[in-house]
């Protein structure tokens, strides 16, 4: 079936993530955002794409920071009301019924009750038109403990990261399944050999 150009995102299942800023006067800000990917393997760089009028991309050109928290299924009902377009003054923390989870690097903090959490310091903005990419650099992650697999990896059963599918009408927000595959990072390669193995080593 053809579609128009501009539904590309129809085909990409995206990771709902909250971005979390604080603006010169503290107060707390935060938004839902699927626009955002880590940078190749194994880079401490993440991207995030923004509206110009939103005051995320305000707060980060402030403060040159923000926090990536990725929440479990179980939290969807609160993107939408973080969504919304609130006045800066007020704090969708408050509006939503989130708490702050106290970060150890940045001053922005997490979102409690989320899987994973990246703090994050700007390196650069590639400034379009209609919106901004920012490209992060992670200074601290931290992940919950409960949610991990054998392997230091997201379980998807305990995790359960919430994701969202697009259509005509809306958003279908949705989690993984685990499918029974597995392939290490070598397999990529003719000789077996990760060439990046050293950097998982803790």
């Amino acid at each position: 079936m053809q579609a128009k150009p501009f539904k590309r995102e129809f085909a990409f299942p995206g990771l709902v993530a909250f971005v979390s800023t604080c603006d010169q006067e503290g107060v707390l800000n935060v938004a839902p955002y699927s626009n955002l990917m880590a940078v190749l393997r194994p880079t401490d760089l993440v991207c995030v794409a923004l509206w110009h009028k939103r005051d995320t991309l305000k707060n980060i050109r402030a403060n040159n920071q923000f926090v990536i928290s990725v929440p479990p299924a179980s939290m969807v009902d609160k993107v939408v009301p973080t969504a919304q377009g609130h006045p800066p003054e007020v704090s969708e923390f408050d509006i939503a019924g989130l708490t702050p989870r106290p970060s150890k690097v940045v001053t922005p903090p997490g979102v409690e009750g989320a899987v994973a959490w990246m703090e994050c310091e700007l390196v650069k903005q590639y400034v379009e038109k209609s919106h901004v990419l920012v490209l992060g650099r992670v200074v601290n992650l931290e992940f919950d403990r409960n949610c991990l697999d054998e392997n230091g990896g997201l379980d998807p059963e305990k995790a359960q990261p919430l994701m969202m599918l697009q259509n005509n009408k809306g958003m279908r927000f949705v989690t993984v399944r685990d499918i029974g595959a597995f392939e290490p990072y070598g397999a990529m390669f003719f000789d077996g050999e990760d060439i990046l193995a050293e950097h998982y080593e803790d």
